[in-house]
């Protein structure tokens, strides 16, 4: 299975999605100072993928034309989530932050989406408890390719979530999570 994993670094899905699976696994980010830690991380773990520093949202700088059967796009975010493991985000963030990351997300979402095979299945995921960086930029997605279908995901027991959106648990939760987003979308 052909996979991208975009906005890889520092690694940790990268790594994951290698030791799941042999895959032909092309991990890109654009800060090539960062994706050293991706480079270190597979090796650390022994594992292998193609790693790339580009745009992703310039495929004609990367992509080969051979298409992906799946694509992981972690997509830039205001990272509002783990506000409770990194507090100092929410000094570091302003409101006007949601809409220029929300251009991002749709300019990366709208480059990788050619890049993925009819059939094949691109999950979204941010670390944001934002509708306007989640579900709603989901929403305008679909409404802007009619080649798209959302699928539902399955969660373990003990996660609550609304549409993909999981809010950080509280105390005594069954699992202890931070506040995160999903879509799965697949290419009709």
């Amino acid at each position: 299975m052909r996979v991208l994993d975009v906005c890889a670094a520092p690694g940790g899905k990268t790594t994951h999605l290698a030791e799941l699976a042999t895959l032909d696994l092309v991990a890109l980010d654009i800060d090539s100072a960062r994706l050293e830690r991706v480079k270190q991380n597979l090796a650390r773990l022994n594992l292998s993928a193609r790693v790339a520093a580009a745009d992703a949202g310039d495929t004609r700088s990367w992509w080969d034309g051979d298409a992906f059967d799946r694509i992981l796009v972690d997509a830039p975010c205001t990272a509002s989530g783990v506000v409770r493991r990194h507090p100092d985000g929410k000094w570091l963030r302003r409101e006007s932050d949601i809409a220029t990351f929300g251009k991002q997300q749709q300019r990366l979402l709208d480059a990788v989406w050619p890049c993925l095979a009819r059939g094949g299945r691109l999950l979204y995921a941010t670390c944001s408890i934002f509708r306007p960086e989640n579900d709603d930029e989901v929403g305008a997605f679909v409404a802007r390719h009619p080649d798209v279908l959302r699928l539902s995901l399955s969660l373990p027991n003990g996660i609550a979530d609304e549409h993909g959106q999981l809010l950080p648990s509280g105390p005594g939760a069954e699992h202890n999570h931070d506040g995160f987003f999903y879509a799965l979308l697949q290419k009709k």
